[in-house]
């Protein structure tokens, strides 16, 4: 089924939404899910809450790409969990990535006074902008979707250390970037 006839599946409090969403968007949401916690049970409890997030932002939302609509709720979600689950250590991988994105921050005063979020969410869309399809692909691969540099090695056909170096630079080019657009 289209995207467009789903959204207006929500609109109209159908609860085929959610059988027609799940048909087609099933597989990739626990994708993104699992990645961040390693653990089918919990993506799937992250899945059902997407679920109930879409239905409860739809009306008055209308999202123009419904995929992204959705791979960004599972996504906060499965970050939320993984949190709450943090003490545990289930996927130490992930504890790494974020601390390697955190570096392009400076966290020495209070970021909420630095900066407006939005204006960092435009500079970050600009910065995957201008880097090359390779280092973007790289970069969305480790910091979005949360994958290890073993499997983002296998998939560009890289050493892992290639992959490593490539992270490093393009986490120095955003820090060198944010500090040049939004002071940060």
């Amino acid at each position: 089924m289209e995207d467009e006839k789903i959204i207006d599946l929500f609109w109209a409090r159908s609860e085929n939404a959610i059988s027609e969403t799940d048909k087609k968007y099933r597989n990739r949401c626990l994708y993104i899910a699992n990645s961040i916690l390693n653990d089918i049970q919990d993506s799937e409890e992250c899945l059902n809450d997407t679920y109930l997030t879409a239905w409860n932002l739809m009306p008055p939302e209308r999202p123009s790409f419904l995929s992204s609509f959705l791979f960004k709720i599972i996504r906060n979600h499965s970050l939320n969990k993984y949190r709450i689950l943090k003490s545990k250590k289930r996927k130490k991988d992930l504890s790494f990535s974020l601390e390697e994105l955190g570096e392009c921050v400076d966290g020495k005063n209070n970021t909420e006074e630095k900066f407006d979020e939005s204006e960092v969410v435009v500079a970050l869309n600009e910065f995957l902008g201008i880097l090359n399809k390779e280092k973007r692909y790289i970069f969305i691969r480790r910091y979005w979707y949360f994958d290890s540099i073993p499997d983002i090695s296998k998939q560009c056909s890289m050493s892992e250390e290639n992959i490593r170096v490539v992270l490093s630079r393009v986490r120095k080019q955003l820090k060198d970037y944010l500090k040049k657009r939004v002071g940060v």
